[in-house]
């Protein structure tokens, strides 16, 4: 494998842990807290290491259409992503919020980059479609921790997480290879990303700081999932296409799967577990039978 990918691995790695850490959280820690204190801590440090590139991109006027999109897909995707995993599970929100990555960023390509969509795809997405039902209809048994009636909710957070994932991974894709530094963008982005949550924070983030423990999470969720992560993830996006990228990043949902089952003790049924699968298989035939080609 190349460096790049390495990179992603190392990325997926570290935010596969995110769920699991934050489910170690009190019940009073708002899930908006967590996504938006993890955004704003990272965001900071992601900013502060790379302030000089940063500020270059944020003055490139050429660019600061994609950058700001990048950013609110950045605001969306930690405040959904968290939000979803809270009533759906580690395990499901994982699954549901990266899976659906790919079929929003192939989306973005076709409206925006002019690629084309063919029936494979299509079949692909079905696939993937299809495994997402499964999961809200028979993900979790009784005896998981999670309430089956929160699940189909979970499910559109997840949703949502994903298409702003997509957004940030297209736009940001988009501002590198233009001729900035993937660290430059990346600071750039989440720099701006994290005014917005900080007020979110201000808001809601009281609970986090009533326990060592929580402080503890906390700072691990922003400089290990956040912070030392998305270092990783910008060298893979500089070299790879957005919608390799998202299926790279499926590593994240098998890892977070494994944690939820053997840590937090979530117990999918049968029928999950089916769903689970046939997200994984139709997303990474999805892109790989992709043949992209531009309009012009």
């Amino acid at each position: 494998m190349t460096p790049a990918v390495w990179a992603l691995v190392a990325s997926c790695v570290l935010w596969g842990t995110t769920g699991t850490a934050a489910s170690f959280l009190p019940e009073a820690v708002s899930p908006l807290a967590v996504g938006a204190s993890t955004m704003t801590l990272g965001g900071a440090l992601l900013f502060a290491v790379s302030h000089r590139a940063a500020l270059g991109v944020i003055r490139d006027r050429a660019v600061r259409g994609w950058l700001i999109a990048a950013a609110l897909g950045m605001v969306a995707y930690p405040l959904s992503f968290y939000a979803s995993m809270d009533l759906a599970g580690v395990a499901i929100g994982n699954v549901v919020s990266l899976g659906s990555g790919p079929l929003f960023a192939a989306l973005l390509e076709w409206r925006v980059s002019g690629s084309r969509l063919t029936r494979r795809w299509m079949l692909s997405a079905g696939i993937a479609l299809t495994g997402m039902t499964l999961l809200v209809v028979g993900g979790h048994g009784d005896d998981s921790p999670v309430d089956a009636a929160s699940i189909p909710a979970g499910v559109a957070l997840g949703l949502v997480a994903g298409a702003g994932y997509a957004l940030f991974t297209f736009a940001s894709g988009i501002v590198i290879r233009r001729g900035h530094s993937g660290r430059g963008t990346m600071g750039a982005a989440f720099g701006l990303a994290a005014l917005p949550l900080a007020l979110v924070l201000i808001v809601v983030g009281a609970p986090l700081l009533a326990s060592a423990s929580s402080v503890a999470i906390a700072v691990y969720l922003a400089v290990g999932p956040m912070f030392l992560a998305y270092l990783f993830f910008a060298v893979g996006v500089r070299a790879l296409a957005s919608s390799t990228v998202t299926v790279i990043t499926l590593l994240e949902p098998l890892v977070a799967t494994l944690l939820a089952v053997l840590i937090v003790g979530e117990r999918l049924e049968p029928l999950g577990w089916i769903g689970l699968v046939l997200i994984l298989a139709g997303v990474t035939v999805l892109s790989s039978a992709r043949q992209p080609r531009s309009r012009a």
